[in-house]
């Protein structure tokens, strides 16, 4: 009886949860849609977000990663999908398992971002898995995350709100592409999604 008890009670704990975490991750996707209604310069408006598709929020995919600074590194030239190129630097590898695989991603510092108040705390995380060019964009995905975010050698890394780089949805823009040493042989099922509107032309 007591067992019975404690079962139902950690199953109503779970999906309370589940629930709960459902909801976070709603709020983040509309939070992210609105952003591109408040930036001139975005690809998408209002009418192409029938056209924006996300997988089921899954807190599985939400990972404490290990960290390890990187030391004496230097600036590099990361390709972009345009044929150009931005500078970055390797911050730091985080080290991290899902399912019962031990995977290992870098993290990147904007050189420009950098020297930018607003920015300098900011990092960069793209990857590519293997659902790209099937259920994801096949450019690869990214994710942003923050210096103050470590907090003792650890980072949550939720790969429920990896997003679309803008050359997802439109030509003429700098999207970086994701350095080989990202790309994961595994299938991150969590995130954006392919866009499934026409592809944008953009104007100068």
């Amino acid at each position: 009886m007591r067992y019975s008890f404690f079962l139902l009670l950690f199953l109503s704990f779970q999906h309370l949860y589940a629930q709960q975490f459902a909801t976070e991750i709603q709020e983040h996707r509309e939070k992210y849609k609105a952003d591109f209604l408040n930036n001139p310069q975005a690809p998408l408006k209002a009418a192409d977000f029938g056209h924006l598709h996300f997988f089921d929020a899954d807190s599985n995919y939400r990972i404490v990663s290990t960290v390890t600074l990187l030391k004496n590194q230097k600036v590099f030239h990361m390709p972009t999908y345009d044929g150009t190129s931005k500078e970055f630097i390797r911050y730091a590898r985080i080290k991290f398992k899902l399912g019962d695989q031990q995977l290992e991603l870098t993290l990147y510092r904007n050189m420009a971002l950098a020297i930018n108040p607003a920015y300098k705390d900011y990092l960069f995380l793209p990857f590519t898995d293997l659902t790209n060019g099937k259920e994801s964009y096949g450019g690869g995905r990214y994710l942003d995350l923050r210096i103050s975010d470590i907090q003792n050698e650890q980072l949550i890394i939720d790969f429920n709100k990896v997003y679309n780089p803008y050359c997802a949805y439109s030509d003429g823009y700098r999207c970086p592409v994701p350095p080989e040493e990202n790309d994961l042989a595994v299938a991150i099922v969590a995130g954006e999604k392919m866009y499934t509107g026409d592809k944008k032309k953009r104007t100068p």
